[in-house]
């Protein structure tokens, strides 16, 4: 590819000196060579917690010719530079995926809020299909203080949980579900609407966006 780093990217290296949080890099849409490039500049600073989020083989094959020692999550298509992440934080995290099929997104979520410095914990296949399954974790969710709770299909577990414990919950929808779900759309809108109070609700499949908002919840309160 011709040209520097400058004729695609302006990284925002002092973004967490900023507002507190480092810039992720979403991998989808750009090429391997592009992705490269923006590896190679973040090498020069390994004091910035660095995420290339939705990245496909290519990407991860470019980065790692970059850093090497990058960590590769393949399920949540997610790399992290430096591979070992902060020393933990604040308060807990807990992902919650409501069924295996959903993981992928909610390990999304959990190593976000990971490598933004939160201890975290991963709760998987808890749907309301069979709800005994959630209410068996009722201790280490009312332990959170934020929970983030994937779901696809009627998207309905969001609403179950913020009616037990009392910490905020970030609902991700998962494009995960027969053709009435359209994509994502019917959990999406299922959310949108929890009866039940503090339910805050992101994107289809945005598994980097709600584990940000979670570790900002579960930040001490100094930060």
């Amino acid at each position: 590819m011709a040209g520097g780093l400058a004729d695609y990217a302006d990284l925002d290296l002092d973004r967490s000196v900023r507002r507190g949080y480092p810039e992720a890099v979403f991998c989808a849409g750009k090429t391997p060579a592009q992705v490269r490039g923006i590896a190679a500049a973040v090498r020069t600073r390994p004091d910035v917690v660095t995420l290339f989020t939705r990245a496909g083989a290519d990407h991860a094959a470019a980065i790692r010719a970059e850093l090497p020692d990058a960590r590769h999550d393949t399920d949540a298509a997610l790399l992290a530079w430096p591979p070992s992440p902060p020393p933990p934080t604040g308060g807990l995290v807990v992902v919650a995926a409501a069924g295996t099929s959903d993981l992928p997104v909610a390990r999304e979520a959990e190593l976000t809020a990971r490598y933004l410095g939160r201890p975290t914990e991963l709760v998987v296949d808890v749907g309301v299909a069979g709800l005994h399954r959630i209410l068996a974790r009722l201790d280490l969710l009312r332990r959170a203080r934020a929970v983030v709770v994937a779901a696809g299909m009627d998207g309905a577990l969001p609403s179950v949980v913020a009616g037990l414990i009392t910490a905020p919950v970030v609902a991700l929808p998962t494009s995960v579900g027969y053709g009435a779900a359209f994509g994502g759309l019917a959990p999406l809108l299922a959310m949108l609407n929890a009866c039940a109070p503090g339910v805050a609700v992101v994107n289809i499949d945005n598994g980097y966006g709600a584990g940000h908002l979670a570790a900002q919840i579960a930040a001490d309160p100094a930060r």
